[in-house]
């Protein structure tokens, strides 16, 4: 295991030059301090977990040091933002630190959010709030034990610096991790202000690190358009499976890895809602639960626009129509699983979606109903669950059809059953009203709920002795937070 001042950096994205960042120094933080870590991330950089307690981990995630082979850049880019196009957006208040590769060989960008302005923040102050960036070191962390592919984050630090949004706050900083921050709306930069050499150049820096088999192919850049839109169908299909709501899915959010990215508003479900909205900003409806499919699909077109000079548009178009079949395929199967099916019948989707009306219309809680449906037979599950909903008689024919699919599905013991769902069907998730009490408690000074709360989600599907709480459906003021962009 490595202490701070061993981390090896190469980076690669510095490199490409001025064209593509600026370079910029954090802004530190004013008395700056540990709020919570992962020792998960910080495996990937083979760092050694007693680290965090050593005065330098807070000054170097503060933005008060630097290592020397450091190099911060803000990145540059574009996007569509709600479906207009913004010509220029780019880091407002988050640093590209550099990247460190870990023993294994892999890369890791270290980008730490809120570190202060930059030549992009447009009338922002670059910072970054203590709830907003606790929010989105829970997400990142919640999301990748799920099996969601996500960015990480390694640590949050507070301070004392004060920062003003509907009132005043107190700054603080996350460092985010990934294999890269590229995103759909670099792409989009460089092709809507015509710098063909860069934009070719950044297509060869994503293919040739990011997608190196494609190069076999005889189109390499069809061949990553098309893994782009394969891991975008996964990854939207994992989201719906898991009730998982972005909030914010402009294509400047939207990673080139196709992994969650860039945490705002966003929701898990509590009770089923296919309309649901969770960014009480967006009064279109246009990042609903439901549209995350439809919207996923418009994103992977705007980057195919900026590639046009590398594909032929007939390409494109092909490749995106492998998009909504292969999330439907990928979604299916996980809602197989999630009902404790191992085989495929022709009629799943129907019953899939037979259940999902019956719980939009008895406002069944999401999570828990599919946990509860593995934890015994399934007689005696339906049985058992059948008064959360209002539909009976509905519910008692879905339930009849569903019994009978469990008996053709295989002849398997409960215990077999109860362990292949529990796999797959999560005890706790990141509830609203669970990140608020933990972020309340923060405000105040007081982090343990913080980390209590990591340590919970970070074990989703394991059932843990005195966490009943998190487990529990939630208050009903805990149903109806508002969250928005600010942060």
């Amino acid at each position: 295991m490595k202490a701070l001042d061993e981390l090896n950096f190469d980076n690669r994205f510095a490199r490409l030059g001025d064209a593509f960042s600026t370079h910029v120094l954090p802004e530190p933080l004013d008395a700056p301090r540990l709020v919570v870590a992962s020792e998960a991330a910080m495996a990937l950089l083979d760092l050694d977990p007693a680290v965090v307690e050593t005065p330098v981990f807070a000054e170097l995630f503060g933005g008060h040091k630097l290592w020397a082979e450091a190099e911060p850049r803000a990145m540059v880019y574009s996007g569509h933002q709600f479906g207009g196009y913004t010509p220029q957006l780019g880091d407002g208040r988050g640093l590209l630190l550099g990247e460190v590769y870990n023993a294994a060989g892999e890369h890791w960008d270290l980008h730490l959010k809120g570190a202060g302005m930059t030549p992009y923040s447009r009338m922002g102050d670059g910072r970054a709030v203590l709830r907003s960036s606790i929010r989105e070191f829970l997400a990142s962390e919640a999301l990748h034990a799920l099996g969601i592919p996500s960015s990480r984050a390694l640590c949050v630090i507070g301070s004392d610096t004060p920062v003003w949004r509907e009132k005043q706050e107190r700054g603080a900083m996350v460092l985010r991790m990934a294999h890269s921050h590229i995103r759909f709306g670099h792409f989009e930069y460089f092709y809507y202000t015509k710098k063909p050499e860069q934009q070719a150049l950044l297509a060869v820096h994503v293919l040739n690190l990011h997608y190196p088999e494609c190069r076999e192919q005889p189109e390499p850049y069809l061949a990553m358009f098309r893994e782009i839109v394969e891991r975008n169908a996964e990854l939207i299909a994992k989201w719906q499976a898991y009730g998982f709501c972005h909030g914010v899915m402009n294509t400047d959010n939207m990673s080139i890895l196709g992994i969650t990215f860039d945490f705002g508003p966003f929701a898990f479900l509590d009770d089923f809602d296919a309309h649901f909205i969770c960014n009480h900003s967006d009064h279109e409806g246009r990042y609903s639960f439901s549209n995350q499919v439809p919207i996923g699909q418009w994103n992977l077109s705007a980057l195919a626009q900026a590639l046009t000079p590398f594909i032929s548009v007939d390409a494109l178009k092909e490749a995106l129509g492998l998009y909504l079949p292969l999330y439907q395929a990928n979604y299916l199967d996980l809602m197989r699983r999630r009902l404790g099916l191992t085989t495929a019948e022709d009629d799943d989707q129907h019953l899939v979606e037979r259940l999902l009306k019956l719980m939009q219309n008895s406002g069944v809680d999401y999570t828990l109903f599919f946990r509860r449906l593995g934890d015994e037979s399934a007689a005696l599950a339906v049985a058992r669950l059948r008064d959360d909903f209002v539909d009976l008689a509905g519910f008692d024919a879905w339930a009849e059809q569903y019994k009978a699919r469990v008996a053709r599905d295989g002849d398997y013991s409960e215990e077999q059953r109860r362990a292949r769902m529990h796999a797959v069907n999560p005890l706790y998730i990141l509830r609203n009203y669970l990140a608020q009490n933990a972020i309340a408690a923060a405000e105040s000074g007081d982090y343990s709920e913080v980390r209590r709360l990591h340590e919970v989600l970070s074990r989703p599907f394991e059932e843990q002795a005195g966490m009943e709480q998190y487990a529990q459906r939630p208050p009903d003021w805990g149903k109806h937070l508002e969250i928005s962009c600010s942060s």
